[in-house]
C-alpha cells in the first residue's frame, strides 16, 4: 500500500512517489483544505517535549522538509520557539500562512471561566505570531483551579470554545483525551461536534473501535505518540512492551520493504485513515519520518502491525492517578 491514501488522494493527484520527488516544500498532498476538517495534512510535526536549545530549527526543518501540519500546546512552554520557527520555515519556502495548518491546546488551569478561556487562546495567538489557528483543541477533560485541586470540567470551557469559534481566530475546535462518555455527554449538552479528537494511538494501543465511532460520527482523528514507549518521557520500565521502533516484527517489515521502522509505524496509522504527529529535534530523523510518504505496506504487514496490541495492548498516558480523575474509561487498557 502506498501512501497515496484517501486522505492523500483527495487534494492531488500526483502519487506520492511523485511528491518524494518533488523534494524539500513540494508537496500538493500536504496542503491542508480549510473548510474540511477531516483533511487535515496526515503527517504532521509534533512538538512536545522537544530539545528547548533547538525547537526553533526542529520546526523550521520540519516545514522545509515537506510538513504542513505542526501540533502545538500552551503547555509545551514553547510556543515562541516554534513561532518563530514557522515565520522562519515559511520565509525559507516561499509558503504563505494560509499553506499550513496549525493545532494548538487549551490547558487545563484556563477551564475555569469564559474570560480564562479567552485569554488563553489571546496568549497562544501571541506567542505562535499567528493571526488565527486552524484548530484549536481542549488538551484535557478536566480543569484545574487557583489551588491546584483538579475535577472533571468540560462543558462551560467547550461552549466558551465554540462562541470563539465564531470569530477570525479559529477555523476549528476539538478534544482532546476523551473517553466515549465523556465526547457522547459534550455532544449531547452543547451541541457543538467536535471537529477533531486527538488521542493515544499507535500498533500497542490501536483503537480500532474508538476510531470507527468518529469515523461514523464525522469526527477526525489525530494520533498523539504513533511510536508509542519510543518516547523517553513513558519511562518504560522491565514489564513495558519491546520498544516499538526495535520490534522485532517491525524490523523485518521495514527491512522487507526498504523503510525505517518509524517509517513503517507511521504508514500503518495513515493508513487507518487518520493524522499523526512523530516528533523529533534532529533534522536527519525530521526528513526520514517525511519519507513515510513513500513507504510501501502491503496488507500481510498491517495485519501483521495489528496483531501486535494482542500480545503488548499497552496506554503509556494516562494521569488519571495523578488528576484524581477517571480518565479513558470504556477504553483500551484504560
Amino acid at each position: 500500500m502506498r501512501l497515496n491514501l484517501w486522505i492523500l488522494t483527495s487534494w492531488a493527484s500526483a502519487s506520492a512517489s511523485a511528491v518524494a520527488a518533488l523534494g524539500v516544500g513540494g508537496s500538493d498532498l500536504q496542503q491542508p483544505l480549510v473548510s474540511q476538517p477531516s483533511k487535515i495534512p496526515p503527517l504532521g510535526f509534533g512538538t512536545w517535549n522537544l530539545d528547548p536549545s533547538n525547537v526553533t530549527e526542529a520546526v523550521t526543518a520540519a516545514l522545509q522538509a515537506g510538513y504542513r501540519h505542526i501540533d502545538c500546546a500552551k503547555v509545551y512552554g514553547n510556543q515562541r520557539a516554534v513561532g518563530k520557527g514557522i515565520a522562519d520555515g515559511l520565509k525559507k519556502t516561499g509558503l504563505n500562512r494560509s499553506d499550513i495548518w496549525i493545532t494548538s491546546k487549551l490547558w487545563n488551569d484556563h477551564h475555569n471561566t469564559s474570560a480564562l478561556v479567552s485569554e488563553a487562546l489571546d496568549e497562544t495567538l501571541v506567542e505562535l505570531g499567528l493571526g488565527y489557528l486552524d484548530l484549536w483543541l481542549m488538551h484535557w477533560p478536566v480543569g484545574t483551579d487557583a489551588d491546584g485541586d483538579t475535577k472533571l470540567d468540560y462543558l462551560e470551557p467547550w461552549q466558551q470554545m465554540a462562541r470563539l469559534h465564531s470569530t477570525t481566530k479559529l477555523r476549528h475546535i476539538g478534544v482532546s483525551n476523551f473517553s466515549p462518555a465523556q465526547l457522547k455527554d459534550l455532544i449531547r449538552n452543547s451541541g457543538a461536534k467536535p471537529a477533531v479528537h486527538q488521542f493515544e494511538i499507535h500498533p500497542y494501543l490501536p483503537q480500532a473501535d474508538w476510531i470507527d465511532f468518529h469515523n461514523t460520527h464525522g469526527i477526525a482523528v489525530t494520533a498523539y505518540s504513533p511510536f508509542a514507549n519510543t518516547n523517553p518521557t513513558y519511562n518504560s520500565g522491565d514489564d513495558d512492551p519491546p520498544l516499538l521502533l526495535k520490534n522485532r516484527d517491525m524490523l523485518a517489515i521495514a527491512a522487507a520493504r526498504g523503510c525505517t521502522t518509524a517509517q513503517v509505524a507511521l504508514v500503518w496509522g495513515m493508513s487507518r485513515g487518520y493524522s499523526v504527529i512523530p516528533k523529533s529535534s534532529h533534522v536527519e530523523y525530521i526528513r526520514e519520518n517525511f519519507g513515510a510518504i513513500g513507504c510501501e505496506l502491503d496488507g500481510e504487514d498491517l495485519e501483521r502491525i495489528d496483531a501486535l496490541s494482542e500480545k503488548y495492548l499497552k496506554r503509556f498516558n494516562n494521569p488519571s492517578r495523578d488528576y484524581g480523575v477517571k480518565l479513558f474509561e470504556g477504553l483500551e487498557d484504560s
